[in-house]
């Protein structure tokens, strides 16, 4: 008799939902979408939105980019480092990515979140349905205390989700991107924070004490 198929990366079971969006680590087709909408564009040209301007490569380098990007963080997953790098999907389209890291979380209780979303997806409220999903994910499932997140000061619709979803000021940093001096904001959100601003409603699926043990929770 065969025996059951076992998951040995059972992270690629959990589905985060929201009323109009699904979160989850990409499949070889899903991610091949995802790369698509990374090499479409994410930001005006002439912003730089990131510390790392991996946007200012080529279309198809943008997509490759992203393709390996997130093999990459499964490849390099441990329970003590890790990324989780998740596809956002709306009626089954790709619109962008969202992403969560944690080191030492099993001690900080601490993650930090990023993410992009494709241009034609942008102005809709999408970032912040997609940010809600994950944060929901981080404090309901994994436990955390704080969640943290930065944003170039300029970067006022970024700035905006933030604030909208509870995070307060926590001081500034000095990045070197493009040659030049650059100013982030950086933000934290704790637990009360996050329940005093739930708007979203959020299901997950998928979620085992497998996955539990990958995230050193």
């Amino acid at each position: 008799m065969r025996q059951p198929r076992r998951h040995h990366w059972p992270l690629y079971g959990i589905r985060i939902r929201t009323p109009r969006l699904e979160l989850s680590l990409p499949g070889l087709d899903l991610l091949d979408d995802l790369a698509a909408v990374a090499a479409d564009g994410v930001h005006d040209a002439a912003e730089m939105p990131f510390t790392v301007p991996w946007t200012d490569a080529a279309p198809e380098e943008r997509g490759r980019a992203t393709f390996q990007h997130v093999l990459s963080t499964v490849a390099a997953w441990q329970p003590e480092s890790w990324t989780l790098s998740l596809a956002v999907t709306r009626e089954g389209k790709a619109v962008g990515r969202q992403d969560v890291v944690g080191t030492a979380f099993g001690v900080t209780r601490e993650a930090e979140t990023g993410s992009w979303l494709g241009l034609p997806h942008q102005g809709q409220g999408i970032g912040t349905e997609m940010r809600a999903a994950v944060l929901h994910f981080v404090f309901d499932r994994l436990g955390a205390d704080t969640v943290t997140s930065a944003a170039m000061t300029d970067n006022a619709r970024s700035l905006a989700v933030s604030r909208k979803l509870g995070y307060v000021p926590d001081g500034v940093q000095v990045a070197a991107v493009r040659g030049q001096a650059r100013t982030l904001q950086r933000l934290r959100l704790d637990r009360a924070g996050w329940e005093a601003h739930r708007t979203v409603p959020v299901e997950v699926a998928g979620w085992t004490e497998e996955c539990r043990a990958l995230f050193g929770a």
